[in-house]
């Protein structure tokens, strides 16, 4: 059964990079432990700086960033510096705090590639939510992907399809590249407790109801799901357990505590996080009054 369906927004990250969002939503915070989601593209790549993302703060949550065409360039303050290429996962714990960038200009696009792909973030457990950075980068031949007549699956995180991927993750995040030709269907299993669909490529019906391209599709828990395609369709499958408790998020900040979100503030406010080496240019703090960082 159909929770709701969410249409995206347009959103700007900086420069000529404008993204869809999906989530957060004001009626839907998180779907499991995706508390973010962002498509990026498609988009012809340039290299004069406007698609790059500079460097900026995170604390209390993964980043995990998948791309289905062009290539882009991570650095982080823990010394990382890894090209992703389509196919292949990035994920990287903020943890206690981290500071990265994402940069198109200086990774190998070719003339006339397109960035497309999508970032969300994954709010880690309270347990978790300051142990120390990490990144970890897993090539696309990591992945275990069941083909079947007209049915394609890539497990990026977590377990489905009877697959489990090698993505070492925290908070439990099942995450899952689909695509379906015309007159398929796929039952999404009710041992994921929230589960949502992003529809990249063509239409998906289920209960009864048409869902498009841009939109995320959240089920009821517990409940039978059935996705089919209207034609040839390709999917995000994201989901996983309720979060544990509510999230606090403000900026790049996530956290059970509104304390740490206002001590990573100012700490980014101060220069206290620890930088990217050789890393040029920043994202400064938004200026003018600070909300209270809003629980899910």
């Amino acid at each position: 059964m159909i929770e709701m369906i969410i249409p995206f927004r347009s959103a700007n990250i900086g420069g000529a990079f404008d993204v869809k969002r999906l989530l957060p939503y004001r009626k839907r915070r998180s779907v499991g432990p995706f508390v973010f989601a962002d498509q990026m593209g498609p988009v012809e790549v340039v290299r004069d700086g406007s698609l790059d993302v500079l460097a900026h703060p995170h604390i209390g949550l993964a980043t995990v960033t998948y791309l289905f065409s062009g290539q882009m360039t991570h650095r982080d303050s823990l010394g990382s510096v890894q090209t992703i290429a389509p196919g292949e996962v990035n994920w990287m714990t903020a943890g206690s705090g981290i500071v990265h960038s994402e940069r198109v200009s200086d990774a190998p696009n070719l003339p006339n590639d397109k960035l497309y792909g999508l970032q969300t973030w994954v709010a880690l457990p309270e347990s978790a939510e300051e142990c120390p950075p990490a990144f970890a980068h897993y090539a696309g031949t990591e992945l275990p992907t069941v083909r079947e007549t007209g049915i394609e699956v890539r497990v990026i995180t977590g377990g489905f399809f009877d697959e489990t991927s090698p993505v070492a993750t925290l908070g439990g995040p099942v995450y899952a590249d689909c695509s379906l030709g015309i007159g398929k269907d796929l039952e999404l299993p009710t041992d994921i407790e929230e589960r949502g669909v992003y529809v990249l490529s063509g239409s998906l019906t289920a209960d009864g109801q048409s869902i498009y391209a841009g939109e995320l599709c959240v089920f009821e828990a517990e409940k039978q799901a059935i996705v089919a395609a209207d034609n040839d369709a390709r999917f995000m499958l994201l989901g996983g357990d309720r979060l544990d408790k509510p999230r606090h998020i403000w900026w790049n900040f996530v956290s059970t505590s509104p304390d740490l979100i206002e001590k990573a503030r100012e700490d980014w406010r101060r220069g206290n996080f620890k930088p990217i080496p050789n890393e040029q240019g920043f994202v400064p703090l938004p200026e003018g009054n600070f909300p209270k960082p809003q629980p899910f």
